[in-house]
């Protein structure tokens, strides 16, 4: 029997954050920003049910005991003090990083040893091929360019022919990704990840040894509960079937999360404290097992590998033909940010998007509510822009900017709403989120304007500071 498993928000209709250590919240802008997103969310219904797939096979399922529910988030309703820091008063970094470097693109042993030697040699060859040049009398360097343009064909047909190496290279390694079909590079092997996922989630466990919450926490059970909840309803994916999901929550107030290859979960509290609900908590972790699931660790790692392998050639010559050490220096760190400038950067940011586009769908076949994605995004734009951090551009980040994330989540979640009927999910109550939230920043950008009128006539007014009324 084929099904789709609820996962509802029960409780208070007119409910923002989670429960905790009230003095985690000392420091709170205002009364009313504790409840900006004051999201009407679907009640009286059981967290986890099971409802009947009549056809197709999108929808997973797996018996769940009866009665047993997910530990709801506790929340704070208006009025009433919040229990936890909210998004926007938490002190996070510039972007939400869901999968730093090192974690989601941990490269072989071996080529983390080799690869500087690579680079050593490229620059000892090419500052040799100068000094050699430079060495030569006069007249055997005009023999030498004499020859070089009697055999420039040849010269060309070789310098082709490696050309055609690398692409044959490149066509003999593409591969489909799972899921989403895209044809990608994959140098590496998967088993190679997998091995050192152990290494890489030993280095963690070490680092947080003293940090890791019992699996007696309500933290824990909800995280628990949600990547449990949303692996077993996506188990018709053979990836995800094929690994087992182990849970890690890390006491640190990063706004974080992030899963290695081989299916370890790692979720800070941080980013327990900035979701507002359940909903925006399954999408976050729903974007980081769909980082596991597509192998972007392994297609990461194996695009700068390829890129850094080309780049040896181009580090050659610049060594050979700059007349200077410190003139090869300059262009080596022209070269290297060109290439993270025009590839690796553009290339994370596109396997970010995948990312999210596919955690939408494990969502939505969740019965997750996925119209709060996009909410999230523009609740951390919110809180960078409260906090005043600087607005870098996008090109500058591996990640999208949290504008342009909301937008393109946007344009998804109409199809993730078709998959998430097709699942035979309860329907949605109450108004869209986005709706109120847009309509909550109305109010907060006319209010604030009306506290800035009677300052309007003096000169060199102090700069507004916003006081953020209920909503």
């Amino acid at each position: 029997r084929n099904g789709c498993q609820r996962l509802d928000l029960s409780g208070n209709a007119r409910n923002c954050f989670l429960t905790g250590n009230p003095a985690s919240y000392r420091n709170s802008i205002g009364k009313g920003l504790r409840c900006l997103l004051d999201v009407p969310r679907t009640s009286g219904q059981e967290v986890y049910g099971n409802t009947r797939h009549s056809s197709g096979t999108l929808c997973s399922q797996s018996p769940q005991p009866p009665g047993e529910k997910i530990p709801s988030l506790q929340i704070s309703s208006v009025g009433q003090p919040p229990h936890r820091v909210p998004a926007w008063n938490l002190q996070i970094n510039k972007s939400f990083h869901t999968s730093p470097s090192l974690q989601a693109a941990p490269v072989p042993l071996f080529w983390i040893l080799v690869k500087p030697a690579q680079k050593l040699f490229a620059i000892i060859l090419g500052r040799s091929i100068r000094n050699w040049w430079k060495a030569l009398p006069p007249n055997k360097r005009e023999l030498l360019k004499e020859s070089a343009r009697k055999n420039k064909w040849k010269i060309l047909l070789g310098v082709s022919s490696l050309g055609v190496v690398f692409i044959m290279f490149y066509f003999t390694h593409l591969e489909e990704t799972p899921v989403t079909g895209r044809a990608r590079l994959l140098v590496f092997g998967k088993e190679h990840f997998r091995e050192l996922s152990q290494m890489e989630y030993d280095m963690w466990i070490e680092q947080f040894k003293g940090q890791m919450l019992p699996e007696t926490d309500a933290r824990y059970q909800v995280v628990e509960r949600v990547v449990g909840h949303l692996s077993e309803s996506n188990k018709d994916v053979p990836q995800v079937a094929a690994l087992e999901w182990v849970i890690h929550v890390v006491d640190e107030p990063d706004v974080n999360a992030f899963v290695l290859p081989n299916g370890q979960v790692f979720v800070f509290t941080g980013l327990l404290d900035a979701v507002s609900d359940i909903h925006q908590l399954s999408f976050i972790l729903g974007h980081e097992i769909a980082h596991a699931v597509l192998e972007h660790a392994a297609e990461k790692a194996s695009l700068v590998h390829f890129l850094d392998f080309l780049s040896l050639i181009f580090l050659a010559m610049i060594w050979a033909i700059c007349p200077r050490d410190s003139l090869a220096v300059v262009g080596q760190w022209i070269q290297s940010k060109l290439q993270e400038f025009m590839f690796d950067r553009p290339y994370s940011r596109t396997l970010e998007a995948e990312a999210d586009k596919v955690g939408l769908q494990f969502a939505a076949k969740a019965c997750v509510d996925v119209r709060a994605s996009s909410v999230f995004w523009q609740q951390m734009e919110l809180a960078e822009s409260i906090q005043g951090q600087p607005k870098l551009p996008e090109w500058l980040s591996t990640h999208p900017s949290h504008e342009n994330r909301a937008e393109h989540l946007d344009r998804l979640i109409p199809e993730a709403l078709k998959i998430r009927e097709s699942c035979n999910c309860p329907s949605l109550s109450g108004p869209d989120p986005r709706l109120i939230f847009r309509l909550n920043m109305q109010h907060l950008l006319e209010s604030s304007k009306g506290r800035e009128a009677p300052n309007s006539t003096k000169q060199d007014p102090p700069k507004p500071k916003l006081d953020f009324p209920h909503t």
